[in-house]
């Protein structure tokens, strides 16, 4: 049995849920989401939760009943809370800013690097060298950061790079003299 499919799923006060078949949307004070799901699962509101029941006992079944589960818990969380991945820049001259719907960084390249921020994200640089993605779809949100991330990743020399808030980068001790 799936200790995490098995789980029902609160909703809040504020949250709207609508079942229809396979569909599931889910609509709160962020915003709207919504998420075909599996044929191996069924998803039914009882109240003030819902229900992942699965229809076989299968590997395949078993595996999407957790996974549908916290996808669902996921829309619900983010349609109330929202999801924040935090991005810092480190190097001397690297810097971000958003402009014209745009992220552009420059990190050491000769072109400055523009991506396009999608819709449905809020996209923030408090300063020049921190980014803050918003949004209420958690998938967009890390895609986004990762993206941005994969610009320019933390090299292990001199550390220089973008990081996740927090996130340690091992440092390589180099050459020595001898």
């Amino acid at each position: 049995m799936s200790r995490i499919g098995n789980k029902p799923i609160p909703v809040p006060s504020g949250v709207t849920v609508k079942i229809d078949g396979q569909h599931i949307h889910v609509e709160g004070k962020l915003g709207k989401l919504s998420r075909e799901c599996r044929p191996e699962v069924t998803v039914t509101q009882e109240g003030d939760d819902i229900i992942v029941s699965r229809k076989g006992d299968d590997r395949q079944s078993r595996a999407f009943h957790g996974l549908t589960r916290s996808l669902i818990a996921n829309m619900v969380e983010g349609v109330t809370k929202g999801f924040e991945k935090k991005l810092e820049i480190v190097g001397v001259g690297y810097v971000a800013a958003v402009q014209n719907n745009e992220l552009q960084m420059r990190v050491g390249y000769a072109n400055e690097i523009q991506m396009p921020i999608p819709a449905g994200l809020e996209v923030t640089c408090p300063d020049q060298t921190h980014v803050v993605v918003k949004g209420c779809d958690k998938q967009m949100v890390g895609q986004f950061a990762a993206e941005a991330r994969a610009s320019r990743k933390p090299e292990p020399y001199k550390g220089k790079g973008i990081r996740y808030e927090g996130e340690q980068v091992k440092i390589k001790p180099g050459k020595t003299a001898q």
